[in-house]
């Protein structure tokens, strides 16, 4: 492709429509300073001097897809307090639709606070359930999704499953079905607990531990024939299409039955690696989708991950920043505009 041809695929980013589904988070941080020891115990007094609040987990995954330019609808059940209401502000204010996130009287909204001070997280605390939810709760968050792809036909479904209770068994394989029904494309960033549940689906994105734990393999060494074991096993489970196995410092693995290979890790100074796996799954879902070509998708989705590891804390990738490496990284005698 030459640089005419890229832009033009940049922006057909905006005429996609995309729905995720999964676990939302509110990520929360504290800013401050730390200059001395507690004389109580021996822990380090944090001067508290911002505080700043992000969408993290599937929201996170919807965030990115609207940075790059997309329409979003977001779906989701979080709990029915202040936390939830910030995550649903935010959510909208970044251009998000919020009208199929559900409120529980059971559940908490899932809250990571992180105490950072000089660019290093210190202390992470936890706010959150891992319990699936209530039959009260799985119906109406069922209906109205089924209805809404029923009425809007999205081009894309992502899953984004972070095992905290959402994406039941019955939720998962009731959505792909529809999903099937209606030439839906849909791709998974999956964890441990409904690892096996996303029969069908189009894209299936691990990371080596979600494969090593799924699998209850050893991966072990990380090369061609290990990976092509490990996906031949994943496609007798799951009869997905698409395998996208992202391998950290040593990049993505990509095999669609026919194709496969390994894409080299796209090489940045790494501050956090924390959301990198919600922007590739966003960025895999709309490039393929409108490229169809498997090698270029795990090549954009790599420097998009790179790209965020490269800020401290979960971020979104950007839309131009992420074109011009792109573009650099396929002509590299030709500099950004």
């Amino acid at each position: 492709m030459d640089r005419k041809e890229i832009k033009t695929l940049f922006d057909k980013f905006s005429d996609l429509h995309v729905m995720v589904v999964g676990d939302v988070m509110l990520d929360s941080y504290w800013w401050g300073d730390v200059e001395r020891i507690s004389p109580e115990a021996p822990v380090p007094i944090v001067a508290l001097q911002q505080r700043e609040n992000r969408l993290g987990g599937a929201a996170n995954v919807a965030l990115n897809c609207v940075s790059l330019g997309a329409k979003v609808t977001l779906a989701s059940v979080v709990g029915d307090d202040e936390q939830g209401n910030i995550l649903c502000e935010l959510a909208e204010k970044a251009g998000i639709e919020t009208s199929l996130i559900c409120r529980s009287k059971y559940r908490p909204t899932t809250t990571k606070t992180r105490i950072i001070s000089r660019n290093q997280q210190i202390l992470r605390l936890d706010d959150e359930t891992d319990q699936v939810l209530t039959i009260e709760e799985e119906h109406p968050f069922l209906d109205k999704v089924l209805r809404f792809l029923q009425i809007e036909k999205p081009d894309i479904l992502i899953f984004e499953d972070y095992d905290k209770g959402l994406l039941k068994e019955n939720i998962i394989h009731r959505i792909i079905a529809h999903c099937r029904e209606t030439g839906t494309l849909t791709a998974v960033d999956p964890k441990k607990r409904n690892f096996s549940s996303y029969h069908g689906v189009t894209i299936f994105k691990p990371n080596l531990k979600e494969i090593r734990e799924g699998l209850h393999i050893s991966l072990d060494p990380v090369n061609m024939d290990t990976l092509h074991t490990a996906d031949q096993q994943l496609r007798s489970t799951l009869n997905h299409q698409i395998s996208l196995i992202t391998l950290s410092e040593k990049g993505i693995y990509f095999n669609d039955g026919n194709s496969s290979g390994i894409v080299p890790a796209y090489v940045r100074d790494i501050a956090d690696v924390s959301g990198a796996g919600d922007t590739v799954i966003a960025v895999t879902a709309m490039w393929y989708l409108l490229t169809k070509n498997l090698r270029d998708t795990a090549i954009l989705a790599n420097i998009a991950g790179g790209l965020v590891c490269g800020q401290v804390g979960v971020v979104p990738v950007k839309r131009q920043e992420l074109q011009d490496a792109y573009i650099n990284a396929r002509h590299p005698e030709q500099s950004s505009e």
